[in-house]
């Protein structure tokens, strides 16, 4: 604490360059915090997935449905303790960019088979009571300015026609990485007003079985109990089903650490640049401060000081000021259900922040300690 005014001198001597080398700072936590949010938004289904839910769809295609009467049989396997179904409705509202998933969901199971979704019970029960019922997470709920009594219309597109659907029921989650953008509906709904080739069939099947550890085998049985049927099911783990989903769309996370190790290598070299000029300038005064007793070690800790006060109050700018764009939600209307920054994010940034704050002042700083007084004063 005793080089802090020494080095807040220091600062203040350039206020361009320091504004400067702070906002260099701010940019690049800004774009890691933007980043990991994306990151974590396509992986946020992986993570979330529960560990006793098990998906099956149809081998075939996910868009191809499957038999209502699967569900009795599949209950019958040991180890399901439960079934419920949905199914994709696919509709668009007012725009094609308006995007959300929308799903014709079991009334009575599937609710309780997403526990970490907070569903107040007496909009459930409003939901219940209304086969036009809809069920809306909070965040498209808040996107589109919707509260509970307005009357959606949805135009069908899988399900053609104009869909109308009143708001009985919204949702939120028990942990803020969980999705709020779905929309349900009764499926009973869909089957008396969509098509004859529709009737009978649900899209796919959500199990909850006793034990997590034998998820493999349960998914091993219910394939094999519709082996060789003209309805063959592909069962997989909620999370191996929504990896699979990321797969398609590419490696995000090899893209996502190549941009932000430009961004740092960048930020390296800029820094360092700054920071070896700023020693530069200031030899004779260096010279000065060891003439009158200040150490080698000293010398170094206030150059590194610099730097990493610097690297402070640019980086924590900069993930305040992601965290705050974070805060308005999805930037995308719709592609990245979850957009959130967790502390732990925010905390390694800081971090990473100011080891590559170190890193670019290290050969400035071990340059002053080296510094031989003597050499410096023949300089001025």
């Amino acid at each position: 604490m005793r080089f802090f005014p020494l080095i807040l001198a220091n600062l203040g001597r350039k206020k361009v360059r320091t504004t400067l080398t702070i906002g260099s700072f701010a940019a690049a936590l800004f774009l890691f915090g933007l980043l990991v949010a994306i990151r974590d938004a396509f992986g946020s289904g992986i993570e979330m997935a529960g560990a006793d839910r098990l998906v099956a769809t149809n081998r075939v295609s996910l868009i191809q449905p499957l038999p209502v009467a699967h569900r009795e049989r599949i209950l019958r396997i040991p180890g399901v303790t439960a079934v419920s179904h949905a199914s994709w409705f696919g509709g668009v509202y007012q725009d094609e960019k308006n995007f959300f998933p929308q799903f014709a969901i079991d009334l009575e199971t599937y609710p309780q088979m997403f526990s970490e979704f907070v569903i107040p019970e007496d909009q459930m029960a409003a939901f219940r009571a209304d086969k036009a019922g809809c069920v809306v997470g909070a965040k498209t709920a808040e996107r589109f300015g919707w509260k509970l009594g307005d009357r959606i219309p949805i135009r069908g597109t899988i399900f053609q026609g104009q869909w109308e659907f009143n708001v009985r029921n919204i949702y939120r989650g028990s942990r803020p990485q969980d999705d709020l953008t779905q929309f349900w509906f009764r499926s009973d709904y869909l089957e008396e007003n969509g098509p004859e080739w529709f009737r009978g069939y649900v899209g796919w099947y959500v199990m909850r079985i006793a034990s997590p550890e034998a998820s493999l085998e349960v998914a091993e049985a219910i394939d094999a109990l519709f082996a060789n049927s003209a309805w063959e099911t592909r069962t997989q783990t909620e999370k191996a089903l929504n990896a699979s989903f990321i797969k398609q769309m590419g490696n995000i996370e090899f893209l996502i650490l190549c941009i932000g190790g430009v961004v740092f290598f960048t930020l390296l070299l800029v820094t360092g640049n700054t920071m070896a000029a700023a020693v530069r300038e200031r030899l004779s005064e260096l010279a000065v401060l060891k003439a009158i007793g200040y150490s080698d070690l000293a010398v170094l800790w206030l150059v590194l000081g610099e730097i990493c006060l610097m690297a402070g109050l640019g980086g924590g700018a900069g993930l305040a000021l992601a965290k705050a764009f974070s805060q308005h939600g999805d930037p995308t209307q719709g592609m990245l259900p979850v957009f959130y920054i967790s502390p732990e994010a925010m905390a390694a940034g800081l971090l990473l922040c100011l080891v590559a704050a170190l890193m670019a002042g290290l050969l400035p700083a071990l340059s002053a300690m080296r510094l031989s007084v003597i050499d410096a004063m023949r300089r001025t």
